[in-house]
């Protein structure tokens, strides 16, 4: 067995390994796909995938205000010609979404104690900075939420399905098998995704007129933006150190 996962080892996953063998198993793919099965329609398909998509019920709905003075709010807002359950549904998003990011901090400070780190790697307290900015923006989408008349224990329909998306980066950094490196390449798409879910609620708190929440979306953005940089960094370093190019003498690589 491999003592890294970018070790040489009995990996007989490609076809390359048995010549012989790999020959039956191509012509026996070509057997079955003119003898047994039926041509693939692709269009079929997509048509099919169409209706599907036209017929389905949607994931779910955003819930009325949770008090009077958030229906009055949500009224008016509809009088004007908006539609204030769109931005409570991304705030509900936004909440599954911070509050996933502090478990998955967790998750990788898990890690970082079972690693070896190496120079240009981050410090505990460094993630440990992260995981709690993470919990902090989760509160400011939370008293967000409160803000509109809405309920921020509510699962929206953009919460629901960001709930789903989420469950492969949770099962990565929660596998003993994983290493820190590979944990750090899931987290580099996380933060660099919740750069832009930010952005996007900044440009709803603005249309919308919501100047106090703007503010503390912009702020929550910059640092988002940091951790992007910082993560970022920290798997360049842990990659071209394992790879083996850095000038540094010595350099102990990640497991």
């Amino acid at each position: 067995m491999a003592d890294t996962p970018t070790d040489t080892g009995m990996n007989r996953t490609g076809i390359a390994t048995s010549p012989f063998d790999s020959k039956k198993t191509v012509q026996g793919a070509r057997d079955a796909n003119t003898m047994t099965m039926p041509p693939m329609d692709g269009e079929a398909l997509m048509g099919e995938r169409a209706m599907w998509a036209r017929e389905a019920e949607p994931v779910g709905s955003v819930p009325p205000p949770a008090t009077v003075k958030g229906f009055v709010k949500t009224l008016v807002e509809r009088i004007q010609g908006h539609k204030p359950t769109v931005m409570i549904d991304k705030l509900g998003q936004r909440f599954a979404y911070e509050r996933t990011g502090v478990r998955l901090y967790e998750a990788l400070i898990a890690k970082f104690d079972a690693a070896e780190i190496h120079v240009g790697g981050p410090t505990r307290a460094e993630l440990l900075e992260i995981r709690n900015d993470e919990h902090e923006h989760m509160m400011i989408v939370r008293e967000a939420i409160m803000q509109l008349g809405a309920d921020p224990t509510a699962m929206t329909p953009g919460a629901d399905v960001m709930g789903v998306a989420s469950i492969g980066w949770v099962q990565v950094l929660s596998d003993p098998r994983t290493t820190f490196s590979q944990c750090l390449d899931v987290m580099q798409a996380v933060e660099d995704a919740d750069v832009d879910g930010w952005l996007l609620l900044i440009d709803m708190a603005e249309s919308l007129g919501l100047d106090d929440l703007e503010t503390k979306f912009r702020q929550a953005q910059l640092t988002e933006q940091e951790h992007a940089q910082k993560v970022r960094l920290w798997l360049r370093g842990n990659i071209m150190g394992q790879l083996g190019t850095d000038s540094t003498p010595e350099r102990p690589r990640v497991a």
